[in-house]
């Protein structure tokens, strides 16, 4: 496997493997499970190959298996005992593992090799909501704690959103929508962050919708259009980062006004910005998640 060499510390570590860096310390000296690199200030410092052993440890630490006895298996064995233990039950978890090393080591073949192989048990909706959100999920507080790179956020969520187009475009080949109702996904202005988004789209076309995907960065203008195209519209928007919060429950009262009004248009809204608006707007709804907004299609 072809690796980009990265350089994490101990509490880089921690943070990626879920294993306390007080105990990562105590197992490199009690077991000698790595060899880090220390700088002039005695700074220890590890490798991707670090990693990818302490993810493994801690993935076979979570299913019973003790330091002592995972210390003493090379890491041969170790990767044996991890793929032994794989199973319908557990790939997810084994899968996050992975995909979070395939992240760090930008190894497209890697994240596809997971993806085949949790394909082979599961459909890309249990993927999606049982490996790639946890995953997204562990970005977020990766970025919390300055381990993450931009870089590396994109990298793997490229990868993701590829799985979603092809998903999504099977589902436009093989299927006719079979309800009447136009759903018109979209993200408001500066906002960048589809992938919610294009996931939402997935459900959607699944559930037998016909979707018009606008895509990131729509000025509320260029949705009037919308209202001379058809009848009854009902937009769907994800606000991660904009409008700002500060602007989000004035952006709502002008949709409203000057989208919904004197329509039969709705507008459901879901995303981290509008997790505490509480004010009622005529037409809007406002939603703490994917599972929750499909619940009212």
């Amino acid at each position: 496997m072809n690796k980009i060499k990265s350089n994490f510390s101990v509490k880089d570590l921690e943070n990626l493997s879920g294993i306390k860096a007080h105990t990562i310390r105590i197992w490199e000296k009690r077991y000698s499970i790595f060899s880090p690199d220390r700088n002039e200030h005695n700074v220890r410092s590890y490798d991707s190959d670090d990693l990818l052993k302490l993810l493994n440890i801690a993935f076979l630490n979570n299913f019973g298996y003790k330091i002592s006895k995972i210390s003493s298996l090379s890491d041969d064995e170790v990767n044996k005992l991890v793929n032994d233990i794989y199973s319908e039950k557990n790939s997810a978890s084994l899968a996050i593992t992975s995909l979070k090393f395939a992240m760090f080591n930008f190894d497209t073949q890697l994240f596809h090799e997971n993806y085949n192989r949790l394909a082979e048990t599961k459909t890309f909706d249990a993927i999606f909501y049982e490996v790639f959100i946890p995953l997204l999920d562990e970005i977020g507080v990766l970025w919390q704690t300055s381990t993450l790179k931009p870089i590396h956020e994109h990298f793997i969520s490229s990868l993701i959103k590829q799985k979603l187009y092809t998903a999504i475009e099977e589902l436009q080949r093989n299927s006719e929508p079979d309800k009447d109702q136009i759903i018109a996904l979209y993200l408001p202005s500066n906002e960048i962050h589809q992938l919610g988004l294009l996931y939402v789209n997935y459900l959607f076309l699944a559930k037998g919708y016909k979707t018009l995907f606008l895509g990131e960065s729509v000025p509320m203008k260029d949705l009037e259009e919308l209202k001379n195209c058809f009848d009854k519209v009902h937009f769907v928007s994800y606000f991660t980062v904009q409008p700002h919060y500060d602007e989000v429950e004035k952006y709502l009262i002008e949709f409203s006004q000057t989208i919904l009004k004197g329509t039969n248009n709705k507008l459901s809204v879901l995303g981290r910005q509008v997790e505490h608006i509480y004010t009622k707007i005529d037409g809007i709804s406002i939603h703490n998640g994917i599972q929750n907004l499909m619940l009212d299609f």
